[in-house]
């Protein structure tokens, strides 16, 4: 137990960075109705531009904002492969993560991690979350606005306060559209096509930056780093719909679930390593049985709860 309460600041703040690549999913898959595969690939390809320009020097903000539009670059090559060439969402998506895993390692100078010097002050003071800020805060030698919680979590919630105002646009309203019901939404003049590839750029850019955020916190990139992570954001997804559906009705509250129910997906797995002692090797098979479990609760729900209460309904009438 004291090596779960010990872990669980790690593992709350590794979920709110994923919480923000699960955001970017929620965007595809809840908003758009597509399968986007695209996210295994743009991760790492956030990570991997983060680390090399950061580690050449650049600022960090500007890293971050390269990241961003990596991730927006990959977002738009899949919406045109699915828009202008006709393949389906799904098999654009994962053209677009096959070409990435190349273009990833070109990025990395053909190497298949990266670090960040952060045994260097200089060089770990100028980042914006590391694991070493969860011990040195725990230690008192690093102030507490410092700690990745914290700062994941402002960094969260500004990018749903952005992206709650930008759906609430002419623009975002119709992404909206072309969504929900794409022959309504062309009979009133939108560009669903346009719509799309917009919608997958906003995504893996969420995404990228996700990664990039990720890379700072582990203090390298990866090639391997994104693998999974589709998994990973509808997990997020699914686990905030199960927990806060009833409770969340509103558009900025529902993006604010998936973040929370990345950071409970986390939460889980720790207490599951920690308390079980179980060997790291079968994390994977863990991670595949907990979100089979989350993903089966809606069907589970509708199929046997809702069945009683009309069962009692119809004997009452």
């Amino acid at each position: 137990m004291l090596s779960f309460i010990g872990a669980l600041p790690g593992a709350v703040s590794q979920g709110l960075i994923w919480g923000i690549m699960a955001i970017g999913v929620y965007i595809t898959y809840k908003i758009l109705d597509i399968a986007d595969l695209t996210v295994d690939g743009s991760f790492c390809t956030g990570g991997a531009v983060f680390v090399v320009l950061f580690g050449s020097g650049a600022s960090l903000w500007l890293a971050l904002l390269a990241a961003l539009g990596a991730g927006m670059l990959a977002g738009m090559v899949t919406g045109l492969l699915h828009t202008a060439c006709g393949i389906p969402a799904i098999l654009a998506g994962i053209l677009t993560q096959l070409g990435l895993w190349s273009v990833n390692l070109a990025i990395m100078g053909m190497k298949a991690n990266v670090a960040i010097n952060v045994t260097d002050q200089a060089n770990l003071d100028r980042l914006l979350v590391s694991l070493r800020f969860v011990q040195d805060v725990a230690k008192g030698t690093r102030p507490f606005y410092r700690h990745p919680i914290l700062v994941v979590g402002v960094f969260s919630l500004a990018i749903i306060l952005v992206l709650y105002w930008f759906f609430g646009t002419e623009l975002g309203a119709s992404l909206r559209a072309t969504g929900a019901n794409p022959n309504m939404a062309r009979a009133q003049g939108i560009n669903t096509d346009t719509g799309k590839v917009l919608g997958l750029m906003l995504s893996n850019g969420l995404v990228a930056l996700s990664g990039a955020l990720l890379s700072q916190y582990q203090s390298f990139a990866d090639s391997s780093m994104g693998k999974g992570a589709i998994v990973i954001g509808l997990a997020a997804v699914i686990i905030g719909q199960v927990v806060f559906g009833r409770v969340f009705r509103n558009f900025a509250l529902k993006m604010l679930a998936v973040s929370l129910g990345a950071v409970i997906y986390y939460a889980v797995i720790q207490a599951v390593v920690s308390l079980s002692n179980i060997n790291t090797n079968y994390l994977k098979l863990i991670s595949a049985v907990i979100v089979a479990v989350f993903l089966s609760i809606p069907y589970w729900k509708g199929k046997y709860f809702h069945a009683k209460v009309k069962t009692g309904g119809a004997a009452h009438a």
